[in-house]
């Protein structure tokens, strides 16, 4: 008969065990985190102004969020400073993540609280409504582009902690310019589909950009339609020399919705955007934006947006 193993080797060998699954917990919650957050290879994108060496890269489900807290000022004919308020005050207080917990009864992007009057729980956990309403309570701080970011995000907040949206301020001013097409074509995002089965499709894109941007985004005819390339359907928007957008510059006015639709492409399983000669696609999302080749249908003065059927 073989000798039994001692109680000290016994309690050697469970700790062994027990650290070995320790290791193994952590590593596993490490890779989801990873995923989730956009770690390495996960879907992400990546914002890179010229001359920049550092890309700031955030999460799908972030770029889309902070599209359309752009967009919403956009249709408010707002500036670039009241979207970097708003974009560093959502990733201080929900790190652009549409949430539905927090301090006490506060949800949403903008952490806001139905017991003060921001609205009810499903009001505040859309997108629109909630920056809609920190935009509305923004605009009544007099002169809120002049002062510190802190300070105006504090008028509108009331945080504990107000100090802390001082962090965020460069990254939200790198993600405005992206956004707000000041700086051309300088979001990409990798290749991501939507886990859920979500629907996309060219009246999904129609309905959203009039729901974030307002009904002047579109013609008249809701958006020129049409096949794509590998059978989808797509949406084209003519831009005008004249808009909502604060500057009224049409070049500028094309990358936002380019920016946008670059930020939404999971979301609204977009495979192809086209505008003034560049080009993304979702097969090929790793290179970025491509130059076009010559001849293209699209004209340099019409976003173009190719879904998924």
């Amino acid at each position: 008969m073989s000798a039994q193993p001692s109680a000290p080797q016994r309690r050697a060998r469970l700790w062994r065990t027990a650290a070995a699954v320790a290791v193994l917990i952590g590593l596993a919650g490490y890779l989801l985190v990873q995923y989730v957050t956009g770690g390495p290879g996960a879907p992400h994108c990546t914002v890179r102004a010229e001359g920049e060496a550092k890309p700031y890269e955030l999460s799908p489900e972030q770029a889309a969020n902070a599209a359309t807290i752009s967009a919403v000022a956009s249709s408010r004919g707002l500036s670039e400073r009241a979207v970097t308020i708003a974009l560093a005050t959502a990733m201080q207080e929900s790190g652009l993540r549409n949430i539905d917990f927090g301090d006490r009864d506060s949800v949403g992007l903008f952490q806001q609280r139905p017991s003060q009057d921001w609205g009810t729980v499903k009001q505040i956990m859309d997108p629109v409504y909630s920056a809609g309403e920190f935009y509305r309570h923004l605009a009544k701080v007099p002169g809120y582009s002049r002062l510190p970011l802190t300070v105006a995000a504090q008028k509108v907040q009331r945080s504990g902690y107000p100090q802390a949206y001082a962090k965020h301020e460069a990254n939200a001013a790198r993600l405005t310019g992206a956004l707000t097409g000041r700086d051309q074509d300088a979001m990409t995002c990798t290749e991501s589909r939507p886990v859920d089965g979500t629907a996309g499709g060219a009246k999904a894109v129609r309905e959203r950009l009039v729901r974030e941007f307002g009904p002047e985004v579109l013609p008249r005819t809701g958006g020129a339609g049409g096949r794509g390339a590998g059978g989808g359907s797509g949406v084209t928007i003519p831009v005008q020399q004249s808009g909502p957008t604060a500057t009224g510059d049409a070049g500028r006015r094309g990358w936002e919705l380019a920016m946008w639709a670059m930020a939404h492409s999971a979301e609204l399983r977009i495979e192809q955007i086209s505008y003034a000669g560049r080009m993304w696609t979702a097969d090929d999302a790793g290179k970025g934006w491509q130059r076009k080749q010559a001849g293209s249908a699209v004209a340099a003065h019409h976003v173009r947006i190719i879904t998924a059927q």
